[in-house]
């Protein structure tokens, strides 16, 4: 029928479609490691990197990369490391609480991408050895009150407390002495805050 609207894309050609959020990054990406290489300078960077971030079709992107490589070098692959915790599928966000009660998370589950968890005048465990992730880096936000909680985690994970203790505290160094962890070991961000309660992180083996 006379003044139908046709289909994005249909009858054009592909190189006319619009490209998404993660195009973008990938030749942004592609960009870096092409400067790395000494392929680029950084002028020339800075002016593709803000082509790629402008442009709407895929044919705006040819010209940003058609004199690179599709495939730099490629890098090693880093040997997976024992009881590294795995990456998968999962939920962005969780929420816990452990008021007047207990809450404790250990064996094989999914530490989703952002985890809060709220002891209040109770007590919470979360035991991450063996756990997965849904993200390469997780936050945990632990608001202890009256309360506390212990977070175990295993030899190859990396862990960065940022929380804050107010007559309580949160024991565990920024940056957690990693002793087998490698550049695929997944993040794990501590923060909140401990009122009259604590929040202690501790190193295990499996």
């Amino acid at each position: 029928m006379a003044g139908e609207l046709q289909p994005q894309g249909a009858g054009h050609d592909p190189a006319q479609l619009r490209i998404s959020d993660a195009d973008r990054h990938q030749v942004a990406e592609l960009l870096r490691e092409a400067a790395g290489e000494g392929r680029l300078d950084m002028d020339e960077l800075d002016e593709r990197l803000t082509a790629t971030y402008a442009a709407r079709t895929y044919a705006d992107l040819v010209p940003i990369t058609s004199d690179l490589p599709s495939h730099p070098h490629p890098r090693p692959v880093a040997k997976p490391v024992a009881g590294t915790p795995e990456v998968v599928p999962g939920p962005d966000r969780e929420s816990h609480f452990a008021i007047l009660s207990g809450l404790s998370r250990k064996g094989v589950w999914v530490v989703p991408k952002q985890l809060t968890v709220l002891a209040m005048l109770g007590g919470a465990e979360l035991d991450l050895r063996r756990a997965k992730f849904a993200a390469p880096e997780v936050t945990i936000t632990i608001n202890a009150i009256m309360g506390g909680a212990e977070v175990i985690v295993g030899p190859a994970t990396r862990v960065y407390m940022e929380g804050t203790g107010i007559m309580g505290g949160y024991s565990g160094p920024s940056g957690l002495v990693e002793e087998e962890a490698d550049e695929s070991s997944p993040v794990v961000r501590i923060k909140g805050f401990a009122i009259w309660g604590g929040v202690s992180v501790e190193r295990k083996h499996l």
